[in-house]
């Protein structure tokens, strides 16, 4: 007989889910197999699912909601398994990303995580640690699904033009990123500035931060180190680090001066290259 992994639904947000997703499919008189062929997943992955073995995607949630008529659970509940996978010092920023109406983040070295590719994500993680990279980098993707709300955040960054010349990952996963940056020239909700080399001296230097605010409740501004992250509503960092982001978007290029500055990197840096030792087409 098939040994059946028995989960503790209080374990975790990703043990919950494969304890419901198991509980409706059986309810609903579903091996693993069938319930994959419905959702066009196999049944080993459903089962993988089932003992919190692998991660739930949005799609799979979507589609066995559909299957198992559960009335939405299963997306709701993908959104906290995937939070959970974050640092554990990292999942207060996740959830401050989510009901914050509006963002600023200041960048000076990496692409910000709501804005990176899935190559992009997956080199800077896998930097200095490549454990369960795969689960990692779902969980910094599913950060981005914020974009998706009926009402999404508006969101402003400010890079500097360091970003766009450290070649994280190789020439192709840069030339994809910044594309990715470039597609949302035309969103009024997402606004990309690029702060040039010849500022010099900016507001910027102590490093990256990010500024959250809400419909209601204080602004929230937050910094990392190496080890962890500090949010904080203080009022003075507040007011310190809002007149630093005036200064730097003052400094920046304009949103449109940005994309194509973005668009000349990517092409000169990042471009197809003719072969020296071939001759020009005529």
């Amino acid at each position: 007989m098939t040994h059946i992994n028995v989960l503790d639904p209080g374990a975790s947000p990703l043990d919950y889910y494969g304890f419901e997703l198991r509980r409706y499919r059986e309810a609903a008189g579903l091996t693993q197999k069938q319930l994959g062929d419905i959702v066009n997943y196999t049944g080993s992955l459903v089962g993988q699912i089932e003992t919190a073995r692998k991660l739930p995607t949005p799609a799979f949630s979507e589609r066995a909601d559909a299957a198992l008529g559960t009335g939405g659970l299963l997306s709701r509940l993908v959104e906290l398994v995937m939070r959970s996978q974050l640092p554990a010092w990292f999942q207060q920023v996740a959830e401050l990303e989510a009901r914050a109406r509006v963002i600023y983040v200041f960048q000076p070295q990496l692409v910000h995580g709501l804005l990176q590719t899935e190559a992009y994500a997956k080199a800077v993680l896998s930097a200095v640690d490549d454990s369960d990279l795969e689960k990692r980098t779902a969980a910094r993707m599913a950060r981005q699904r914020i974009f998706e709300k009926d009402v999404p955040p508006v969101f402003w960054a400010v890079f500097s033009e360091a970003v766009l010349y450290q070649a994280i990952g190789g020439k192709e996963v840069m030339r994809e990123q910044l594309a990715h940056l470039l597609s949302f020239e035309s969103d009024p909700r997402i606004n990309i500035q690029v702060l040039p080399f010849d500022t010099g001296v900016h507001a910027g230097l102590m490093g990256s931060f990010d500024i959250f605010h809400f419909a209601s409740g204080p602004t929230i501004v937050y910094s990392e180190d190496y080890e962890t992250g500090h949010p904080t509503a203080n009022p003075d960092a507040v007011e310190s680090r809002s007149l630093r982001y005036d200064h730097l978007q003052s400094a920046a290029l304009s949103v449109k001066d940005s994309a194509a500055l973005i668009r000349r990197v990517m092409e000169e840096r990042y471009g197809e290259q003719l072969d020296p030792d071939r001759d020009p087409l005529a």
